[in-house]
C-alpha cells in the first residue's frame, strides 16, 4: 500500500499526487493507494495517518514490507517520522528535514493552492513538528531519496547529508515542485512497489 502525504498548503489534488494515483490506477491498484488531506496540525495529521495504517493493517497489510510512505516536502517530514515508527520504507520528494526550524516561518494564515479556503497554522503547531521528531534514518536503505538542487524552497545539502546512505537520486535543476517528475516516477514505483530488498545509493 502506497500512502501519500501532500506538502504545506497543498492537497491529494497535488501534480505529483495526481500523476501517482493515475500511475497506480494503470496498474490496477487503485486498492492499494491513500492519499487523504492532511489538517493542518502537524499532531491531527500524523493521528490521521496512524488511524489508516491501522484500519490497513487490520486488513491484512503487513506494515513492514507491504506500507511505503510518500511524502513531498512537509509530507516528506511526516513519511520519515512513519517510516521510523513502522519501519517501513519510504519515497521522500524534497522533503522538509528541519521541520520545526523551517516551518516556524509559516505562522498565520494561508489559502490552500488547490482551493481558496484558508487555514491558519498555529504557534503550537511548530511544537508539534518538534515533538514529533524521529532522528537521523535508522535504516537509510529503506528510504528513496528525490532531491533537486534548484529546490528554491528547501536545501536540497540538508537533504543529502540527512538522508546519507538512501536509494534514489539527485537532480541537477529543477525545482521544489519537481518539474519534470513523471521522468522518475517508474522508478520511485519501482522501489514502492517492489522487492524491499537494498538498492543503489543515490545517482547524481
Amino acid at each position: 500500500m502506497i500512502l501519500y502525504l501532500h506538502g504545506f498548503r497543498s492537497s491529494p489534488q497535488s501534480h505529483k499526487a495526481t500523476i501517482m494515483a493515475q500511475a497506480m490506477a494503470k496498474r490496477g491498484l487503485s486498492g492499494q493507494w491513500l492519499c487523504p488531506q492532511l489538517p493542518a496540525s502537524p499532531r491531527l495529521a500524523m493521528d490521521l495517518c496512524d488511524r489508516l495504517v491501522s484500519a490497513a493493517h487490520d486488513r491484512g497489510m503487513a506494515v513492514r514490507t507491504q506500507l511505503v510512505v510518500v511524502g513531498s516536502s512537509l509530507g516528506g517530514y511526516y513519511a520519515s517520522c512513519l517510516a521510523e515508527r513502522y519501519q517501513c520504507r519510504a519515497v521522500l520528494l524534497n522533503p522538509v528535514v528541519y521541520a520545526a526550524r523551517d516551518l516556524a516561518t509559516q505562522v498565520g494564515t494561508h489559502s490552500m493552492y488547490h482551493s481558496d479556503a484558508p487555514f491558519v497554522f498555529e504557534p503550537e503547531y511548530v511544537d508539534e513538528l518538534a515533538d514529533m521528531a524521529v532522528g537521523r534514518p535508522t535504516q537509510p536503505q529503506r528510504y528513496y531519496l528525490l532531491a533537486a538542487k534548484g529546490d528554491e524552497v528547501l536545501d536540497w545539502r540538508e537533504m543529502a547529508d540527512w538522508f546519507a546512505g538512501a536509494q534514489g537520486r539527485i537532480l541537477e535543476g529543477s525545482d521544489h515542485g519537481l518539474t519534470g517528475f513523471e521522468q522518475w516516477l517508474p522508478e520511485i514505483l519501482d522501489f514502492a512497489l517492489g522487492d524491499p530488498a537494498p538498492a543503489p545509493s543515490p545517482k547524481h
